[in-house]
């Protein structure tokens, strides 16, 4: 089983542009699914974490109910900001989900770029086993920007933020999509630090940053194309 994953791995990387992201990847272009027909998603679960463990990469095992609830807010607030702790405070990234794809690019590149800004990380959701409780995750990243660690802190935070139980959380995501004026991204920065997920470094923004957020974290950004 294994083997067949690392043999299909290898084909979706000799598949992909240097430096660039699978536009359309798909569950089945990883995993066998006849192989799996007979698997509880207890076992299937084990199996994609075991193989992505030796990748340079990130992976998780989301519950059918958790997704749901994360899939749900995205359809309805499909862009947020998010802070990722810095050695000297913090770098805000935009994120835009596109189907079951979330793509991460830094602000200053949707300040600068807009709709045209390159992903520097994609989150790839596959829920075709939901009906065994599970939904699958990994990603692909610019590795020129972005470390493994800095992906696994990102990921973590749409978690977070779109799968909270917490009103208050996902408060934030619902001001940044329908009421940004009055958006406070120091707001996103107290949450990450009260949830254990911040750096404690305090905030960090360039000067384009801070023009374009401005007084109350005031944002608009160019569409994805």
């Amino acid at each position: 089983m294994e083997e067949e994953l690392e043999k299909r791995d290898h084909l979706a990387a000799s598949g992909r542009e240097t430096g660039g992201f699978t536009k359309d990847k798909t569950l089945a272009s990883i995993l066998d699914m006849d192989l799996v027909q007979d698997k509880t998603g207890k076992e299937i679960s084990e199996l994609w974490m075991r193989f992505y463990s030796t990748k340079d990469t990130i992976s998780a095992v989301i519950s059918t109910e958790t997704f749901g609830l994360m899939f749900s807010r995205a359809e309805a607030c499909p862009r947020f900001l998010f802070a990722l702790p810095q050695a000297e405070g913090y770098e805000f990234f935009l994120g835009e989900w596109s189907g079951h794809q979330l793509h991460f690019t830094s602000l200053i590149n949707a300040q600068v770029l807009g709709g045209r800004a390159p992903s520097q990380l994609v989150l790839y959701h596959f829920p075709e086993l939901q009906e065994r409780g599970v939904v699958l995750m990994t990603a692909e990243r610019d590795p020129k920007v972005m470390t493994v660690h800095q992906a696994q802190c990102l990921a973590n935070q749409v978690q977070l933020f779109y799968g909270s139980p917490r009103p208050e959380t996902f408060r934030l995501v619902e001001s940044f999509n329908h009421a940004p004026a009055g958006f406070q991204h120091m707001a996103v920065i107290e949450e990450l630090e009260e949830s254990g997920l911040g750096g404690g470094g305090g905030e960090r923004l360039g000067e384009g940053e801070r023009e374009r957020l401005g007084e109350g974290g005031r944002e608009r950004l160019g569409e994805r194309d």
